[in-house]
């Protein structure tokens, strides 16, 4: 994972007032960017008085997912390995009980006026598609376009992670991530690219071994700037040290 930040440039108003022309220009035309309702994403999803099966219940679900196909659960092999896939879950899955906000909330205000952009790349994360409960893997890359406080690197990765361990679809994780930044930090522009593989179609299905699948989200000064859009994906694309 390599992190990445610009050197100290000043913006001009005249880049500002271009920025918001386009953005009024946009809406006139009818077009407005879907939003996602930060309660949906901002706390932990499960909640501690949300009723759950119990542990034992979830092992014995195993079992019959084990017979379904086939197996004796009952053979030696097999005796421990409702228990297993089930604390394998709680690992894979522990995103439901974390907090996105948290984890951005804590920022620093020593940027000696830094306003250019701040892109941390190549996060690798391992999701699973909610299609089929099966993992994609790949890299998040990440960038935002501060207003006088900066989060910590670490914690651009910790927030991938928690809407990477739920199951997601990749363009909905790339939403996610884009929103809880830019409702958080409250910065000039958030820019988020996802490229990853699913072996939901690598390993079934038309089983394409190798196939990527890019997303973006693009707020702010990135998505009414091309310019900057460019200049992420630039950085975003050159070669890794």
């Amino acid at each position: 994972m390599d992190a990445l930040i610009k050197p100290l440039r000043g913006s001009k108003p005249s880049e500002v007032k271009s920025s918001s022309a386009k953005t009024s220009s946009a809406k006139t035309a009818g077009f407005s960017p879907a939003e996602l309702d930060p309660s949906e994403f901002m706390a932990a999803a499960v909640q501690p008085d949300r009723s759950r099966p119990s542990r034992h219940e979830a092992e014995y679900a195993v079992r019959t997912l084990l017979s379904y196909i086939g197996e004796n659960p009952d053979r030696e092999g097999l005796l421990d390995t409702p228990r297993r896939v089930v604390e394998a879950y709680d690992e894979i899955y522990q995103g439901y009980h974390q907090c996105p906000a948290e984890v951005l909330n804590r920022t620093f205000g020593e940027t000696a006026g830094y306003d250019d952009f701040v892109l941390v790349r190549d996060i690798q994360f391992t999701s699973q598609c909610e299609h089929h409960m099966m993992p994609f893997y790949g890299k998040a890359h990440i960038a935002y376009t501060p207003v006088e406080r900066v989060v910590g690197l670490s914690k651009l990765a910790r927030l991938t992670d928690i809407f990477a361990r739920r199951l997601q679809t990749q363009e909905h994780m790339t939403a996610q991530i884009a929103a809880a930044v830019d409702e958080v930090l409250k910065p000039r522009g958030v820019a988020v690219m996802i490229e990853a593989e699913h072996t939901c179609m690598s390993v079934r299905g038309v089983a394409k071994h190798g196939a990527l699948t890019f997303t973006s989200r693009f707020t702010g000064v990135f998505r009414d700037n091309p310019a900057e859009q460019a200049r992420f994906l630039s950085m975003v694309r050159g070669p890794s040290r």
